[in-house]
């Protein structure tokens, strides 16, 4: 038996998140999801956000957050890297009333022409990962259906952006040549590590996820440059905050 093998959607699951949360009272449908615990000050900041629930991770806090944003109640809560983590991460806020996530951080981009800072919607994700093989069967892409919206959203606000492909993968540094030169061929033009985890386990829970990426790094050339890949300035990620909460009201 190989991952490929790995849906079950027919048995039952031995644990749910049932088990773990219970719903919360007034949730917010929408919930932006973030990497950066700054992004998180800033909303507690700016619009008194409250602390409605908690999930725990590894050890880790996570605090649920709910927050008025013109005039529309969203939430918001700290992701972690990787699929299985944010799977999980996903799972919990869906058993507490979540329905619709948008999810925004840096990703690698491989076309060099895309400069630091540029917005990518994913349109379809290479399942370079284990954990969307539980949740649909087996296949080389997860199409995010959500991509038309998102991007019509961000058309409107005069927001520039590009569609394509990412390879989502597991193996941070075994991101090799030869891989990157096969996703390439096949149009991708980013590398994230959560995009295909989070869609699949989306649909099958029927919820929708939006996803919109900025450039960080650049793994498009021979040498790997790393660009403001984890020294981006606070005016950076602040604007991509400004984006998430005006595309957020108009999902």
């Amino acid at each position: 038996m190989s991952i490929l093998d790995a849906f079950d959607p027919n048995s039952s699951e031995i644990i749910t998140p049932a088990h773990i949360t219970q719903p919360i009272e007034n949730c917010p449908e929408i919930f932006i999801a973030t990497f950066k615990e700054q992004v998180l000050d800033r909303i507690r900041e700016n619009y008194q956000a409250e602390e409605i629930s908690s999930m725990q991770a590894g050890g880790i806090h996570v605090p649920v957050y709910r927050f008025r944003y013109a005039g529309k109640w969203l939430g918001c809560y700290h992701t972690l890297l990787g699929g299985p983590a944010s799977v999980a991460l996903l799972e919990e806020m869906l058993a507490k009333g979540a329905k619709k996530i948008l999810l925004f951080g840096c990703c690698g981009t491989l076309d060099e022409s895309l400069s630091t800072g540029h917005i990518i919607i994913p349109s379809e994700a290479y399942r370079d990962e284990g954990t969307s093989y539980h949740y649909m069967p087996p296949s080389d892409y997860v199409e995010i259906s959500t991509a038309p919206k998102l991007k019509t959203i961000l058309d409107s606000l005069e927001i520039p952006n590009v569609v394509g492909r990412v390879w989502t993968t597991d193996a941070f540094y075994r991101e090799t040549a030869d891989h990157r030169r096969k996703r390439r061929e096949e149009g991708c033009i980013a590398v994230d590590m959560e995009c295909a985890s989070l869609a699949a386990c989306s649909y099958f829970r029927g919820a929708e996820f939006y996803q919109f990426l900025y450039a960080a790094d650049c793994v498009g050339s021979t040498d790997w440059n790393p660009r403001l890949l984890g020294n981006m300035p606070a005016f950076g990620w602040e604007k991509y905050l400004r984006i998430a909460l005006e595309a957020a009201i108009r999902l």
